[in-house]
């Protein structure tokens, strides 16, 4: 069994549009979400909206624990904007509507899921915290740290935006890389497809793909966003203000 797991959409519909006409041309039969679904992005309903018509099984990023954190209160939220550390959060906050907030506070923080006689733990972090970072340079005794006394033969994870996969003491790590912000300086989004072959290891890798980002830059200057700078998704690295 093929399964595609995706993490860090970040309200960009394009690349969760390719990502998911790409994991169905590759063969997989199920897709998994590992948060940060909306955020920074200009499209946060309509990504709710297709996962949700995808019947996509997600678990909660810490950019829907911090957005679902905000006040309900239009008006407070607007006042919102005004602060640069809240804006795209208190934007996004504003555009969404009752039913894609429901689905967003339904997330849960965790998948514990079984393919084929596969343990799968699916987190947004890692399993310390939706804050704590997976990277390629993870060692065994790091990786054990963070499992705890949990081994599960697969673990997936977002958050970091660095897409990799690893073998490291009998758990495959695989960490999705970002959909629809990348920070690696590839403006391609990544997504991981992972095979399942009944009682042998797991075998996974990550696939990049292209979207129009440039659609993704028009759409945030015509929807006034407070998110993201244009060139962050034209470049694929986070650019500060310095």
């Amino acid at each position: 069994m093929r399964v595609a797991f995706l993490s860090d959409v970040h309200a960009n519909f394009p690349a969760l549009w390719k990502a998911l006409e790409g994991a169905r041309r590759h063969g997989a039969e199920d897709v998994v979400c590992a948060g940060d679904l909306v955020g920074f992005g200009p499209h946060p309903v309509e990504v709710v909206r297709l996962l949700m018509e995808r019947r996509v099984r997600c678990v909660r990023g810490n950019v829907e624990r911090k957005l679902l954190d905000l006040p309900s209160s239009p008006k407070r939220l607007r006042k919102k904007l005004d602060k640069k550390a809240s804006a795209a959060l208190a934007w996004t906050a504003l555009a969404l509507g009752e039913e894609e907030r429901r689905f967003l506070e339904a997330l849960p923080e965790r998948l514990d899921l079984d393919f084929g006689g596969c343990s799968v733990l699916v987190v947004h972090g890692s399993p310390l915290s939706d804050t704590d970072y997976v990277y390629p340079s993870l060692t065994r005794r790091a990786l054990e740290a963070k499992l705890g006394p949990l081994r599960p033969a697969v673990l997936v994870c977002g958050h970091s935006h660095v897409p990799f996969t690893r073998l490291l003491g009998g758990t495959r790590v695989v960490n999705c890389g970002s959909v629809g912000k990348p920070v690696d300086g590839d403006p391609r989004g990544a997504y991981a497809l992972v095979d399942f072959l009944g009682g042998r290891a797991a075998r996974a890798r990550i696939v990049r793909f292209a979207y129009p980002a440039e659609s993704v830059a028009r759409d945030l200057a015509e929807r006034r966003a407070a998110a993201a700078r244009p060139e962050e998704f034209l470049s694929g690295r986070k650019h500060s203000d310095g």
